[in-house]
């Protein structure tokens, strides 16, 4: 029989579990149906190494994240979702659910969450992210410019949760950069799964800044410091046994390169620059999101740390206006980069708001080298004050030349 821990700091007082809890040999410590009845009784099922069954692993996780998902569609906040304890109740159809990711991109940001949020506590860790891994590239091979499209839409609702969408934009960027730098598939896919996980050990506490109006207290600014060196301790306890993967992430904010794996060097300076861009671009309470362009200009054309190579290919992997970015156009319509053009500042776009600020009711392809559709300038999410309609940007998508 195989066991899995089970996540006691997770655990709520008071609430029956859905699962019988063992010790690692074999030994029945709680009976499915009862409750954890104090901290104490948390301490003694840590210190005797409480584990489940791995398929009620398996069933409780898929529980937990059906239960994040109706909070978000409730309406809960970021905060009250982070603070959620594993749910008292496990469905039996949690028990046949595939162990394939299903969906696309908006359902593995929520999977990712969810497994981000647990943490050290996560359940099956390994098998789900290599799930999410394998999901998301299929996903990024079958159209790279809906993926950007889809996650940069993401990174700019804040109720949808921060952490997991910068993860996965993140990873994005980085493999298209790769690619475009030729690096081999087997750096690549390191690289691709470090972004996943760069940010386990503050996901919490990355979505919650994301909210917060004040400046960062003391502890904030010590966990953004040393949550690298947190989230590689983590992995290291899911059983991440790959040098590679653990030096990415336990270096990626590192600027001194002297630090880590000498092999790994490439790989990180990918990852910094491409965290630092994902960033800027996302909104917080205490300022606008940066422009891709402003953000592209910040980070990987105008930084002393970022070769000018590195810069040259995301910016042509990406954009100056990514699929799902802002612009306006000089007959004075806003617009959506629907898809990367030729160049970094020739993006394909569709017409969603009228020069008067009336949204269209059907959107418009523009070709932005006719000099009326010309690119006047980015703009941010914030101005744009209706909701993007991705079948009307599909349709219109479909209608540009070539």
């Amino acid at each position: 029989m195989t066991y899995v821990p089970i996540p006691v700091a997770m655990l709520e007082l008071g609430k029956p579990l859905p699962v019988d809890v063992w010790d690692p040999q074999g030994k029945l410590l709680l009976r499915k149906g009862q409750p954890i009845l104090s901290e104490q009784h948390k301490e003694m099922l840590n210190a005797h190494q409480a584990c489940m069954t791995e398929s009620d692993a398996k069933a409780w996780q898929r529980s937990y994240e059906r239960m994040i998902h109706t909070m978000l569609r409730d309406g809960a906040d970021v905060e009250t979702i982070a603070r959620a304890s594993m749910p008292a109740e496990i469905w039996e159809t949690d028990y046949v659910v595939g162990t394939e990711v299903l969906g696309g991109w908006l359902d593995l940001q929520e999977i990712l969450r969810g497994l981000l949020y647990q943490g050290e506590a996560a359940i099956t860790p390994l098998q789900r992210l290599e799930g999410i891994e394998k999901k998301a590239l299929e996903l990024l091979k079958s159209d790279p410019d809906e993926a950007l499209f889809i996650l940069f839409q993401a990174l700019a609702d804040i109720s949808l949760g921060y952490c997991a969408t910068h993860a996965l934009l993140s990873a994005v960027v980085c493999e298209l950069t790769a690619e475009k730098l030729g690096l081999p598939e087997d750096a690549r896919r390191v690289l691709f799964r470090s972004a996943l996980v760069m940010n386990i050990g503050m996901a919490r506490a990355q979505d919650s800044l994301t909210r917060q109006s004040s400046i960062l207290n003391d502890g904030q600014k010590k966990l953004i410091r040393e949550h690298p060196q947190i989230g590689a301790e983590i992995l290291q306890g899911f059983g991440v046994a790959d040098e590679d993967q653990l030096d990415i992430v336990r270096w990626h904010h590192e600027l001194d390169e002297s630090r880590g794996l000498a092999r790994n060097l490439e790989n990180r300076r990918i990852l910094r620059t491409a965290d630092g861009f994902v960033a800027k671009m996302a909104p917080r309470k205490t300022r606008l999101a940066m422009s891709p362009l402003g953000a592209a200009k910040s980070v990987f054309l105008g930084s002393a740390t970022t070769s000018e190579k590195l810069g040259a290919a995301m910016a042509t992997s990406v954009g100056f206006y990514p699929p799902g970015t802002y612009v306006q156009l000089v007959n004075g319509e806003k617009a959506v980069a629907v898809a990367r053009g030729s160049r970094a500042n020739n993006p394909h776009v569709v017409s969603i708001v009228t020069p008067g600020n009336m949204p269209m009711s059907n959107y418009l392809y523009r070709d932005i080298t006719n000099p009326q559709f010309a690119i006047r300038s980015p703009v941010n999410a914030e101005n744009i004050k209706i909701k993007v309609s991705q079948e009307k940007v599909m349709k219109a998508r479909m209608e540009r030349p070539g």
